[in-house]
């Protein structure tokens, strides 16, 4: 039932925590194209005690797995509904054991150089909306309120981003965008 005020953090670690490898191991079977585990895990902690606060739950583990399993649909559809597929930042990647060569490399800085350079073709309010949008991965809702526009114009400036960038990359060589 109900944990006291004074008894939240015990509850919480005791009824819901305890059951994080469970609940990683659900999402990974059940969701196996989700990237960002992590994300969705933490999510739905918080929304679990958001939940906790306003009404009594009976079983932690069902709900944490209930809303758990929202948030991962709602991240899925999410992503398909992105005109292009989210990469991870360059400058966030992970050092592997195995060195690139400097062929490699170099392929890889020019790409990189060639992306910004299209980013920067790009007319100035719809170069700002991709990036919030593509690069910065900020929702829709959120971009259309910081900047005052309608979420039909941010989605309309996001698909115009795109298309110039592919057009641009493609005209210096670079075959297909898996996403910026």
């Amino acid at each position: 039932m109900y944990p006291k005020q004074s008894n939240d953090s015990r509850w919480f670690s005791s009824e819901v925590y305890s059951n994080d490898e469970q609940l990683k191991a659900y999402l990974c079977k059940a969701f196996p194209s989700l990237r960002d585990l992590e994300d969705i895990v933490q999510e739905s902690y918080l929304r679990l005690w958001k939940y906790m606060t306003d009404q009594p739950i009976r079983s932690a583990k069902g709900a944490l797995f209930t809303i758990a399993r929202r948030v991962a649909l709602n991240t899925i559809k999410r992503e398909r509904s992105s005109p292009i597929a989210f990469t991870e930042d360059f400058g966030l990647r992970q050092v592997s054991d195995d060195k690139p060569c400097a062929r490699q490399m170099a392929l890889e800085n020019e790409t990189r150089q060639l992306l910004v350079e299209a980013l920067a073709s790009l007319p100035p309010r719809c170069r700002e909306v991709t990036v919030m949008r593509m690069l910065k991965r900020l929702p829709q809702k959120d971009i259309a309120a910081e900047l005052g526009i309608a979420e039909k114009t941010v989605e309309v400036q996001v698909s115009r981003g795109v298309r110039r960038c592919e057009s641009f990359l493609r005209s210096k060589g670079i075959a297909c965008l898996s996403g910026l």
